[in-house]
């Protein structure tokens, strides 16, 4: 991982994860992303992989109060399987059992057949008897 750091977003860094996600996240069906609504209610969640200025990673590890939730594990494509993802993955969970949580879901693509190496690899499974149903706001 080199000289990798993680910590928290700053607000100010926001703008900066909407342009990395544009390069490491995939999900072209997904709505529109807004730096205030990555901050607004838990700006403790949004977890960033940092390689002196540069953003290397994201993870966001939400929190209901009840269940916790994974989003945008993402890693710089220049950087993959350099154990971002999985230091990523760590932190998220160390939150989720601070917080008082006992199960972590993910959202991960169906057909991103990568990343469901490193889900499998930390114990992930993919839960086959529920499915995600969406309506836009």
């Amino acid at each position: 991982m080199g000289d990798v750091v993680l910590r928290t977003a700053e607000s100010r860094e926001l703008g900066a994860v909407l342009r990395f996600w544009l390069a490491a996240a995939e999900n072209a069906s997904r709505p529109a992303d807004s730096p205030a609504a990555l901050h607004l209610r838990d700006p403790d969640a949004l977890i960033l992989a940092l390689d002196g200025d540069e953003i290397v990673g994201t993870v966001i590890a939400g929190w209901d109060g009840w269940r916790c939730h994974l989003y945008r594990l993402a890693v710089a494509p220049s950087r993959r399987r350099a154990g971002i993802g999985r230091a990523l993955l760590e932190a998220a969970e160390q939150r989720g059992r601070a917080l008082g949580g006992i199960r972590m879901d993910a959202m991960v693509l169906d057909d991103n057949e990568a990343a469901h190496a490193i889900w499998a690899a930390h114990g992930y499974r993919r839960q086959d008897d529920w499915s995600r149903w969406i309506k836009p706001l």
